[in-house]
């Protein structure tokens, strides 16, 4: 495979796990008997590692995807007559088949418009309070769901995402934190796990780890504080009742330890990072392209006349495409990086696209 270019650009999920992630599964696999259900030896450091990440003390709870992360500690967060507020292109408001809704037991999702995929501050403000004058009328608002990086591959800033926090822990919400691609809006932002998370005042995070060169790996972290305690007092019973109890957890736990080693899942993410970039400085000479929104991550959404799309599909590439915004001619679309991704790949795309 390596003699051939690589095409697929629909995803950062499409790709093998990293080497080092097997290595691990493999060394954990020849560890013989081992207690079950996170009693194992591997499972019992999470909360070690991941406190020494991140700086601070943290509760780890593993998951096998993404949306059992984010539906299952937003069920520990909002009670079923409660609701969440998230920005409108949130994957837990669009891209979560209602398991948030159902993890929750009904608790409604109300999405903020805006033009990047970043919430305004200003406007999350009049939303809770329009939220708190409807009284019964309207479920109240109990969690704030931000995403980093976002939808549309922007990132929020350290301090944007403290002012958030803040008004709605002024609200007596609580914050979650989607970052199925923290990594990459660690890289872009240059700062440490704890400032874009607890620092700036993160209560939970949904941690990716797939995106990052995990096979089948994530992690709902709480930070330890006055608001997460009873939270993290009910995970284990809602882990096993919502059937993502895992019999053999220690190799979930293998590959979030080793993407934690060394940082290798910041690593990742940073090479995924410059290929974005990499391909990014090739669509800027093209002479059709219109760039919506600004790369900040390891994602380009690029509006592209369909006759050449039309022809990279032929090609084989693969990529996903979106809705166009109204008055703009052309069709838009997505393309991903990650760490399988090489120079020869982009550099390939890139002149497909100028050519």
């Amino acid at each position: 495979m390596s003699d051939h270019i690589r095409k697929n650009f629909a995803s950062d999920n499409v790709t093998p796990a990293c080497p080092e992630v097997m290595q691990a599964l493999a060394d954990a696999n020849e560890m013989g008997n081992l207690p079950s259900y996170g009693q194992d030896d591997l499972s019992l450091i999470l909360n070690k590692h991941f406190s020494a990440l991140f700086g601070t003390e943290v509760a780890v709870f593993p998951a096998a995807t993404g949306t059992a992360a984010n539906a299952l500690v937003l069920s520990a967060m909002v009670p079923p007559y409660g609701g969440i507020v998230c920005d409108q292109s949130a994957h837990i408001n669009n891209d979560e088949g209602g398991a948030p809704e159902f993890f929750t037991h009904g608790a409604k999702i109300t999405g903020i418009p805006s033009p990047e995929g970043r919430m305004n501050p200003a406007a999350l403000h009049q939303t809770l309070i329009q939220n708190r004058e409807k009284g019964v009328l309207s479920p109240p608002f109990h969690v704030l769901s931000l995403t980093q990086s976002t939808e549309w591959g922007t990132v929020y800033s350290c301090n944007t995402l403290t002012e958030l926090a803040h008004t709605a822990h002024e609200h007596g919400l609580s914050v979650h934190l989607d970052g199925a691609r923290l990594g990459n809006a660690i890289n872009h932002l240059g700062c440490t796990p704890a400032e874009t998370t607890w620092q700036a005042g993160i209560d939970a995070l949904s941690f990716g780890g797939t995106k990052a060169g995990a096979m089948a790996a994530e992690a709902i972290v709480f930070f330890v504080n006055e608001r997460t305690r009873p939270m993290i007092q009910t995970m284990e019973h809602r882990i096993k009742r919502g059937g993502h109890s895992w019999s053999k957890q220690r190799f979930m736990a293998a590959q979030l330890l080793a993407l934690l080693k060394n940082d290798l899942w910041l690593t990742n993410c940073h090479h995924a990072n410059a290929m974005c970039q990499r391909l990014l400085k090739a669509l800027h000479q093209h002479p059709a392209v219109h760039l919506p929104f600004a790369t900040e991550s390891n994602e380009i959404f690029a509006i592209l006349p369909q006759k050449q799309l039309n022809a990279l599909s032929e090609e084989g590439y693969q990529f996903y495409t979106f809705p166009t915004p109204d008055g703009v001619s052309g069709t838009l679309v997505r393309f991903v990086t990650s760490f399988y991704t090489r120079e020869c790949d982009v550099d390939a795309l890139a002149e497909s696209l100028i050519s």
